[in-house]
C-alpha cells in the first residue's frame, strides 16, 4: 500500500497552515504558559500531531505509529547514546575528584563567571560542535559550568545560546554537506555564503552572552576580553569557511579563540571579579599549587575526549568502523510506503552505526580514562548505572521529541508550513531563514533541516530571480538560531544542567533570544539578496553524474593504529607522572 503526502488538505493554504501550526504552537504554549515538564509537553504534542496527521491529512494509523517509532528509535540512538556517554564522562571526572583540580585551574585563569562562560560555553563548545556535534557540546559544557558552580539555569541557557555560532559547521561540516547534496550547489560556495553571515553574529555573540549573564554595564567592564574572544572567533570562522571549506571552521575558530583569550588574560584582568547574586566570593587558595602531572591527569578525560572525537570525525576511520560495525535495515511497513508530492517514495532506513557513532567515541574515552583518574572499573560501572538513573526522564523526552518530528515530517505537516513561506514572492529571502529555523526547531538538527528544505529554497529562489546560494545558505544560518529552542536541545541541556523537569524554565530563558537572532539573520539575508550582491560567490552547479569512490580501508586501519599508539603513549605518561608525584596538592613556600 502506498500513501501520498498531502500538503494542502483543505484546498485552502491559509486554513491548512492554521491547522498545521497547532502542534508547534502547542509546544510553545505548554512550555511557556503551562510550564509543563519536557516529556509531558513532548508526548502531548505527539498525540496532537498524530490526530491531525490521521484525521486531517489522511495518514493511515499504521504509518503514523511506525513513523513515531522510527523517530523514537533515532532518538534513542544515536542521540540519547551520545548524551548518556557525555554525562557519564563528566560524572567520572567529578566522582574521581579530578574536577576540583580543573576548577582550581579555571580559577587561576579567571574566577570571573563572565569570562569562564566565554572560555567554556562559547569557545570550547564551538570546538566540540565542530568535532562531535549532535548535542555533545551542550551536554559537556553545561555540565562543566554547573560543576564550576554556575547557576544551572544560566549554565544550560548560556550553552544553548552560545551553540548558535558553530552549528552550521558542526560535525566536520555535515550540515553544509547535506545542503549541497540536496540543492546541487557545491559545498564551498554554501560555506562561503554562510561564512559571510554568521561571523557577524559571532562578533556580537560573546557580548550578548555576557550581557545576559551580568547585564549591560557589567558586560562593558570586560569589553576588551569580549572583543578578543568574538573578533578572533569571527575572523577564523570567516577565513576557514571561505578558503578551507565547511569541515574545519568550528575546530579552528574554537581553539583559536581559546588561545587568544587565555593569552590576553595573562596580561589583562577585569577590575572586579563578577559572580552570581548570593554566590559566595571566590575561594581561590594561592597557597595551593598542582604539578604539571596532576594537571595533565585532571584534564585527561577532556584531552582523551578531544582526541577521540577528532579521530571519529576522520572519514577513513568512519569508513572502517562502518564496514565492520554497522547494521542497517528498512523499517518494515514504512520503507518506500510514503510518496511525496513529486511521486518519489521516501526511503526509511535505520542505520545502527554502533562503532562510528560519536557516543561510542566518548564511551571509549571514558574506558580509557577510568584508571588514569584513579578509579576502578567496578566504580566506573556504578557511576554508569547512576548516570542512567539520572537521565531516565531526558531519554523519554528525547525519544518523544524525535517521534513527534518524524510524524510531522512524514505526514506533510512540515511541508504545509514551508509552502506558505515559499509563496511570499519578493520577500522570500527575508523568510528563507525562517524555514531553516522551523526545520531545526522540529527536528533538533541543522543537518535534517537542510535535508528537508534545501531543494525548496533553491527552486523558490530561482523562480523569483535571486541567486539560490543565498537562500540555501540562509536555511543553514537560520537553522542555527532554532537550535537553542528545539525541544531536543532543551532536553539535552536540561539533562546535563541538572534541570530535569524544569525544561519550561529553560525554554522561556532562550526563546526570546532565538527570535531576536532570527530577525537579524532575516534582514541580513534580504540585504544579501538585493543590496549587497557583490558578496555572493561565483560558482558552477554540481555535475549530476556522481563518481563512485571505493573507500581505501587500509588508510582507516593506519589511522586507528596511530590513534591507539597515541592513547597508549598518553596513558603511560599520565600513569608515570602519577606514580612519581602524590596526588595531594603541594603547599607553595
Amino acid at each position: 500500500m502506498k500513501w501520498t503526502q498531502v500538503i494542502d488538505p483543505f484546498q485552502n493554504l491559509t486554513l491548512s497552515v492554521l491547522v498545521a501550526a497547532i502542534p508547534i504552537l502547542f509546544i510553545f504554549w505548554a512550555l511557556i504558559i503551562r510550564k509543563m515538564k519536557g516529556y509531558q509537553a513532548s508526548l502531548l504534542a505527539t498525540v496532537l500531531a498524530a490526530v491531525i496527521a490521521i484525521f486531517i491529512y489522511g495518514m493511515p494509523i499504521k504509518l503514523a505509529v511506525l513513523s513515531f517509532a522510527h523517530g523514537a528509535l533515532y532518538g534513542l540512538f544515536p542521540i540519547c547514546w551520545l548524551v548518556i556517554m557525555a554525562v557519564f564522562l563528566f560524572n567520572l571526572t567529578v566522582k574521581s575528584g579530578q574536577f576540583e583540580i580543573i576548577k582550581h585551574f579555571m580559577a587561576s585563569i579567571t574566577s570571573d563567571r563572565r569570562l569562564q562562560a566565554l572560555l567554556i560555553a562559547f569557545s570550547f563548545g564551538s570546538f566540540l560542535e565542530g568535532t562531535a556535534g549532535f548535542g555533545a557540546p551542550v551536554a559537556i559544557t553545561a555540565a562543566m559550568l554547573v560543576g564550576l558552580g554556575f547557576n544551572p539555569l544560566y549554565a544550560s541557557g548560556i550553552c544553548l545560546i552560545a551553540n548558535t555560532a558553530p552549528v552550521a559547521f558542526g560535525s566536520i561540516g555535515i550540515p553544509i554537506t547535506v545542503a549541497s547534496q540536496v540543492s546541487g550547489i557545491p559545498e564551498l560556495p554554501i560555506s562561503q555564503m554562510v561564512g559571510r553571515t554568521l561571523p557577524i553574529l559571532s562578533v556580537i555573540l560573546p557580548f550578548y552572552l555576557v550581557t545576559i549573564i551580568a547585564g549591560f554595564k557589567k558586560a562593558k567592564d570586560v569589553l576588551p576580553a569580549v572583543m578578543v574572544s568574538g573578533l578572533s572567533f569571527a575572523f577564523l570562522q570567516w577565513f576557514s569557511s571561505n578558503y578551507l571549506g565547511p569541515s574545519l571552521p568550528d575546530v579552528i575558530a574554537g581553539l583559536g579563540s581559546i588561545i587568544c583569550l587565555m593569552g590576553f588574560l595573562r596580561f589583562w584582568k577585569p577590575k572586579t571579579v563578577w559572580r552570581f547574586a548570593n554566590e559566595p566570593a571566590p575561594t581561590f587558595n594561592t597557597d595551593v599549587s598542582y604539578t604539571g602531572g596532576q594537571m595533565l591527569r585532571a584534564w585527561s578525560p577532556f584531552l582523551v575526549l578531544t582526541i577521540m572525537v577528532i579521530a571519529w570525525g576522520l572519514q577513513p576511520i568512519k569508513e572502517v568502523l562502518n564496514s565492520v560495525g554497522m547494521i542497517q535495515f528498512e523499517i518494515p511497513g514504512l520503507h518506500n510506503t510514503i510518496q511525496d508530492a513529486n511521486g518519489l517514495l521516501l526511503a526509511k532506513i535505520f542505520k545502527f552505526n554502533y562503532l562510528s557513532a560519536a557516543g561510542t567515541a566518548i564511551l571509549i574515552a571514558s574506558l580509557v580514562v577510568i584508571p588514569l583518574i584513579g578509579l576502578t572499573y567496578r566504580e566506573g560501572a556504578g557511576i554508569f548505572v547512576s548516570t542512567l538513573n539520572q537521565l531516565k526522564f531526558p531519554v523519554l523526552t528525547i525519544a518523544a521529541v524525535l517521534g513527534f518530528a518524524y510524524i510531522v515530517n512524514d505526514s506533510g505537516i512540515t511541508l504545509t508550513l514551508a509552502a506558505v513561506l515559499a509563496n511570499t514572492g519578493f520577500l522570500f529571502p527575508f523568510f528563507a531563514p525562517v524555514l531553516g529555523w522551523l526545520g531545526v526547531f522540529i527536528t533538533g538538527s541543522d543537518t535534517s533541516a537542510n535535508a528537508l528544505f534545501s531543494k525548496l529554497q533553491y527552486a523558490t529562489a530561482q523562480s523569483i530571480g535571486v541567486d539560490p546560494v543565498v537562500t540555501v545558505a540562509a536555511n543553514v544560518s537560520g537553522g542555527v538560531v532554532g537550535k537553542m529552542i528545539s525541544p531536543q536541545s532543551i532536553a539535552v541541556a536540561a539533562a546535563a544542567g541538572d534541570l530535569v523537569g524544569k525544561e519550561s524554565e529553560l525554554f522561556r530563558f532562550t526563546v526570546k533570544h532565538s527570535f531576536i537572532m532570527l530577525t537579524v539573520i532575516c534582514f541580513l539575508t534580504l540585504a544579501q539578496a538585493y543590496v549587497f550582491k557583490g558578496i555572493i560567490p561565483i560558482y558552477e552547479m554540481l555535475n549530476s553524474q556522481k563518481t563512485v569512490v571505493v573507500p581505501d580501508a587500509s588508510r582507516g586501519y593506519v589511522y586507528l593504529a596511530g590513534l591507539a599508539l597515541l592513547l597508549i603513549g598518553l596513558a603511560a605518561t599520565i600513569l608515570t607522572l602519577a606514580k612519581k608525584k602524590t596526588q595531594r596538592p603541594t603547599l607553595a613556600n
